[in-house]
């Protein structure tokens, strides 16, 4: 058991606030992957508790055209969509454990009811961004800064569709963690040319993608 009694008492008062449907697609492949089994058994009982929630779960080999369709090209993968189907680009690799677990709550909870929390003026810039940006945040379950910095990229990416928003779990990839020079956790890496470390306000987020939209890379 993941989720104990007295949490999962919390979580049916937490989640009594969705008024759509929330479908949760879930990439596994237990043989090859440290946290798949995991993450697999807190997304099942997180699923169990409000009727709103909804589980697939798909093998990372076997149903290879779902993970192409959906770009998932690492495991453990957890893809967010509402009750139509629609996908925002909101994506979590690795396990939403420890702090992480409010990340995924969040953006639940957003996607059960269609609000984000994000003053207007914010959410205004963020739809007339008409570019590409991708935004990988780079976390570990015990780091209690990064679930902002996660939630305000899923935000910019639930309100944009330009905008998708990878959580990435640091010590599950360490070749990313190479390649992106992440030294300490939340590192925020958009469109590969712009970085920002810590949990950053959201006008300041929103100045560096802005930021990296307007970086040319030669």
């Amino acid at each position: 058991m993941y989720i104990d009694d007295q949490l999962k008492e919390e979580l049916q008062k937490v989640l009594s606030v969705l008024t759509k449907d929330v479908k949760i697609v879930f990439f596994t492949q237990e043989l090859e992957c440290q946290y798949c089994r995991e993450t697999k058994g807190i997304l099942t009982e997180l699923a169990d508790i409000n009727d709103r929630l909804h589980l697939e779960v798909k093998n990372f080999v076997n149903d290879k055209a779902d993970a192409e369709k959906y770009g998932v090209d690492k495991i453990p993968a957890t893809v967010l969509l509402d009750e139509n189907g629609k996908d925002y680009g909101i994506r979590y690799y690795g396990i939403p454990s420890g702090y992480e677990f409010a990340s995924l709550l969040e953006d639940i909870k957003m996607l059960g009811t269609g609000v984000t929390g994000l003053p207007q003026e914010i959410e205004e810039e963020v739809k007339k961004i008409d570019k590409p940006v991708h935004m990988q945040v780079f976390v570990t379950p015990t780091c209690p800064y990064c679930p902002q910095a996660v939630i305000t990229a899923h935000k910019f990416a639930y309100l944009n569709d330009n905008i998708k928003s990878d959580m990435v779990e640091a010590t599950e990839f360490p070749h990313l963690s190479q390649k992106y020079n992440v030294r300490g956790v939340p590192r925020t890496v958009i469109n590969e040319s712009a970085f920002l470390e810590g949990a950053a306000p959201e006008q300041t987020v929103l100045e560096k993608v802005k930021e990296a939209l307007n970086t040319i890379i030669v």
